[in-house]
């Protein structure tokens, strides 16, 4: 293998796969390492759509996370980098038959998977390595419940070794957009550059007829420069990828998944509905609302807060989506009437509250497309500031 890459420390750990932080052996370049354990064959469909949509991005926008390279992990010693424009075959074949193939069987213990699933091309400086099905706890077996090996010879029957992805990408040291925005003092412009940054990011992504579905403060990470913060759109995993512009506009192919994140879910994707990529637009007037004027939640169980907007129902917090997927005549308040002790930053005038309404409206064709939504906001912003 021409580069080795080193493992220092797990950065992130979600759902599906986790993320360490580490860096090129040869430059020392810092990386993100994601590692994607391809377990079953829905596992391997998510994670095939965001490497083929980090592929089309590439590295041809700043303000979506670059993609070094990926590589396939087929046993504890066994790790090679995947061309560009290719696919393994095996993983393509477990999402059409339904079942994992081309996992052999093996003698090892696999304890180096166990662990991390690292090989001679990942070297791992970690102490705290694990396997994804470590991160819950479970009960002890019963003695009583284990069968006597059935085989002829001694010892463990072999387990088959599982397969992984690995996707090397920049690292960003800013953490997401709520670690970045909360730990810091209320900032207008820091909150414009922002909102205009992630306008472009969606931009290029529905130019090239990806669809994100998932559009979070979580998944936007802040890359910190001197010149300010550079946002990256990151987690393409429930991305969808579809025929590129006609006309200025996606081709209307329509989705019918539900999936995203409830905050942020569009009111047509809420009532299980069929949805185009303006979905995205309204999960980004989520954000951009939240943003400009500070608006958190802390979900039920979680203790640090998030950055979104959502309607009261007396003690609970609604989804601006659901909301407004039960009464499409719900008048949104633009700014909020309930404020939060200072420091705040200003509220919204008189023209981004317009724009945000616009991209929040219950009629998806009622929002504005991508392509005009930077220019849109960055006019709206003007306006204000010249009153």
């Amino acid at each position: 293998m021409e580069e080795l890459y080193t493992l220092e420390r797990e950065v992130g750990r979600g759902s599906y796969g986790v993320v360490f932080q580490g860096h090129m052996a040869k430059t020392g370049q810092r990386v993100a390492i994601k590692r994607l354990p391809c377990s079953n064959p829905e596992c391997i469909e998510l994670y095939l759509q965001e490497l083929w949509a980090m592929r089309a991005t590439a590295n041809n926008h700043a303000n979506v996370i670059a993609l070094h390279s990926c590589l396939l992990q087929t046993g504890p010693r066994s790790l090679k980098p995947l061309k560009p424009g290719k696919v393994p075959r095996r993983l393509v074949e477990s999402v059409l038959k339904g079942s994992v193939t081309g996992a052999a069987q093996g003698q090892e213990v696999e304890d180096a998977q166990r662990r991390s699933g690292t090989s001679p091309g990942l070297q791992d400086r970690t102490n705290s390595l694990q396997d994804e099905t470590k991160s819950t706890p479970r009960r002890p077996q019963s003695r009583a419940r284990k069968r006597p090996v059935q085989r002829g010879d001694e010892g463990p029957a072999p387990r088959p070794r599982r397969l992984a992805l690995w996707l090397v990408m920049e690292y960003c040291d800013g953490g997401d957009l709520n670690q970045y925005l909360l730990s810091r003092p209320p900032d207008c412009q820091r909150n414009r550059s922002v909102v205009r940054q992630l306008c472009r990011a969606v931009a290029f992504l529905h130019s090239l007829g990806i669809t994100h579905r998932d559009l979070k403060p979580d998944n936007v990470l802040v890359c910190v420069t001197q010149a300010g913060p550079v946002v990256k759109v990151a987690d393409f995993g429930l991305s969808k990828m579809s025929g590129g512009p006609v006309a200025g506009e996606l081709t209307r192919q329509h989705f019918s998944s539900t999936c995203g994140s409830d905050f942020y879910m569009a009111p047509e994707v809420w009532g299980g509905l069929s949805y185009t990529a303006r979905a995205d637009i309204f999960s980004l007037g989520v954000m951009f609302w939240a943003v400009l004027e500070r608006i958190t939640f802390l979900e039920e169980g979680a203790t640090q807060e998030q950055l979104g907007a959502y309607v009261c129902r007396g003690r609970w917090l609604m989804p601006l989506g659901e909301a407004l997927w039960e009464n499409a005549d719900l008048q949104l308040c633009v700014p909020t009437r309930l404020r939060r002790a200072p420091p705040l930053p200003p509220p919204p005038g008189a023209a981004t509250s317009a724009l945000l309404l616009h991209m929040l409206a219950p009629d998806p064709d009622a929002r504005p497309p991508a392509e005009q939504l930077e220019a849109s906001v960055s006019a709206a912003l003007r306006d204000d500031a010249a009153r």
